[in-house]
Order: C-alpha cells, then sequence, then structure tokens
C-alpha cells in the first residue's frame, strides 16, 4: 500500500497561502528609498564634472595650439579679439612659409557655449570679474596666456579649485 492515500486528508486540510504581507512590503521599499536617497545625489553632479573636464581638456589643446602658432611665428601672439579667431582658424604665414591652420571652428566653452574672447593687459586669477557679457575666454595678447569664463561667463574660471562656488 503507498502512503500517498494516507497523507491525503491530512495535507487537504493544511494548505497555506503564501504571500508577503504589507509590512514585509513597506519595509523594503523603505529600504529602497534609502539606498536611492544614498546613490542618486551622487549623480547629480556628473553633468557638471563632465562640463568640467571637457573645459580643462578644451584649455589644453587650446594652450597647446597657441604655442604652437607663437612658436612658428616667432613668438608673437595671434590677435584674437571678441569673435574673431581667424589667426588661429586660417592658414597664415611667417617668413614665406604657410602655417596653420591651428583650429578648424572657434572654440566653445563646455561650461557656458560662449566662444567669444576678451582681452585683457594681464593675467587674471580665478574669480576676477570679466568685462563683459556671454564671454567664454579671456585671452592676454602681450603673453598669448588664454582662461576660460565660469558658467555664467561673467568671472574668470578657477581652475585651481573647480568646486569654486563662483564657477
Amino acid at each position: 500500500m503507498s502512503i500517498a492515500p494516507r497523507l491525503a486528508p491530512r495535507l487537504a486540510g493544511r494548505q497555506q497561502r503564501r504571500a508577503f504581507t504589507l509590512v514585509e512590503i513597506l519595509i523594503v521599499v523603505i529600504i529602497l528609498g534609502i539606498l536611492a536617497s544614498i546613490v542618486i545625489p551622487q549623480f547629480t553632479n556628473a553633468s557638471t564634472d563632465a562640463r568640467r573636464n571637457s573645459l580643462s581638456s578644451s584649455l589644453h589643446a587650446l594652450r597647446s595650439q597657441l604655442e604652437l602658432y607663437m612658436l612658428q611665428h616667432g613668438d608673437a601672439a595671434p590677435a584674437i579679439t571678441g569673435s574673431d579667431w581667424t589667426a588661429l582658424t586660417q592658414t597664415s604665414t611667417f617668413n614665406s612659409s604657410n602655417c596653420g591652420p591651428y583650429l578648424t571652428l572657434p572654440p566653445l566653452n563646455p561650461l557656458n557655449n560662449f566662444s567669444d574672447v576678451v582681452v585683457v593687459s594681464s593675467d587674471p586669477v580665478g574669480g576676477d570679474a570679466v568685462a563683459g557679457s556671454k564671454i567664454g575666454f579671456v585671452y592676454n595678447s602681450s603673453n598669448g596666456k588664454m582662461w576660460a569664463t565660469n558658467s555664467k561667463g561673467n568671472k574668470v574660471y578657477n581652475e585651481v579649485n573647480p568646486g569654486d562656488p563662483a564657477n
């Protein structure tokens, strides 16, 4: 004789429903909320950090091209003013040699998408106010040095402290 017929009556009366209780579901939701509140703030600054990194890379490339221009033009800095980047975007001649172009397009500041340049006679410091509006870069035409502006385009970007609130 098999065991199954003897157990069948006992199991029929004992059927239990297996499900999560409301309390268990609420605990899981609360734990997920806590984890989300820890993780999400770390991603909110990701786009700002990416723009800052892009700016650093763009400035490095731009400064390299300025140095190359000056090297090929007898240490003379290019004439860059306002929105006129032609000294770097077109071919030039120095000592009967064709040089450039050094840039294909005028650069855009990744923080504010401005490309206009304000020319200064002395080197600025991060956080210094910039004359003009919608300025992307600050350029010292006497030594060929270039700086970027902050996200509003009204102050020099502080490269030493990228987390500066003025940036």
